[in-house]
């Protein structure tokens, strides 16, 4: 008779559906053929579709409908219908110049602010990096690694193992050719990501994190006035490994036409208390506060798809 096993057996890989292929391959030409197209007119047909397709997701809407409702309780539908389609535009454009973005970093993209990300080279201290999904965010990581500062980016792989590939191709890219000649490791959101980020902050490199995405196993925070769960791994990074945290968000003028603005760096040093869950506690309220200033100061260009706050506010929709 055989033995029942010791210890639980992995699971079995899920069998990957013939469309994930094709998925991929359609995200790599659709990229391609982007990026053979003039940054500018790439940003335009991407809002236009980004504009389409705002118009078909009913579901997808209506989130981003209470969201605004809820940031912004003094304005009326039609603000917040400007600002749906102003968000569907922002996140097509994103799209649109994503395979420019190395070309960009390292030409016609500015930032303001430089002086901070100067300062925290010259400190030699690990640099924990923080901002959202405001204007276009895949910016960030060209940008700040032409001042000497590349970091490892946390992100969301998307359940395409293919289409994966392809961004993290296009990501790697854009480094190289923002002047990097040995990009940072991409960091998978989960317990493999924070594995990879410590070891990699141990060695003295820096790590980026978008921040404004609920976490339920998170800590409380307020944000626009409300109590929401909030992920702590950027405050809990930068006390472990004394880092500063630099934030700052990108902000586009016109098509590919994209501005970094750097803030004054968060020192944990300057804390007033030394009780460690009060420490990320201060921190994370303080990336939540500065989150808020940058939506409030151009709420379009905030991804207002996720379902921020707690479900109470959205059971209405059924959600």
């Amino acid at each position: 008779m055989k033995a029942p096993p010791t210890q639980a057996q992995p699971p079995l890989e899920r069998k990957r559906p013939w469309h994930d292929k094709w998925g991929g391959w359609a995200l790599a030409g659709a990229l391609g053929l982007l990026r053979a197209i003039p940054p500018g007119v790439a940003s335009r047909c991407g809002a236009m579709a980004g504009a389409v397709l705002g118009q078909v997701l009913p579901g997808a809407n209506a989130v981003a409908d209470t969201n605004l409702a809820l940031a912004f309780p003094g304005k009326g539908r039609f603000w917040r219908a400007q600002m749906r389609r102003a968000m569907w535009r922002n996140l097509g454009a994103t799209l649109g110049e994503f395979p420019h973005i190395g070309r960009l970093a390292a030409t016609t993209a500015r930032v303001k602010g430089a002086p901070w990300l100067r300062q925290a080279l010259a400190s030699g201290r690990n640099v924990v990096f923080f901002s959202g999904h405001v204007g276009n965010w895949e910016l960030l990581p060209p940008l700040v690694a032409r001042h000497g500062l590349a970091f490892a980016p946390f992100y969301r792989a998307p359940n395409n193992p293919h289409a994966n590939s392809v961004l993290c191709f296009w990501r790697q890219r854009a480094l190289m050719e923002a002047g990097v000649s040995s990009p940072p490791p991409l960091l998978p959101k989960g317990r493999r990501g924070a594995a990879l980020a410590l070891r990699y902050m141990a060695s003295g490199g820096h790590v980026g994190v978008l921040g404004d995405q609920k976490m339920n196993d998170g800590i409380k925070a307020r944000l626009f006035g409300r109590d929401t769960m909030t992920a702590p791994a950027a405050a809990a990074l930068a006390l472990r490994f004394d880092a500063l945290i630099i934030t700052g968000h990108v902000e586009r003028t016109a098509p590919a036409c994209l501005t970094l603005h750097v803030d004054r760096p968060l020192d944990p040093r300057a804390l007033a208390t030394t009780n460690q869950q009060e420490r990320v506690a201060c921190l994370t309220q303080a990336l939540n506060d500065r989150l808020e200033g940058w939506v409030r100061q151009r709420p379009g260009d905030w991804l207002w798809l996720h379902r921020r706050w707690e479900k109470r506010y959205y059971q209405r929709l059924h959600l």
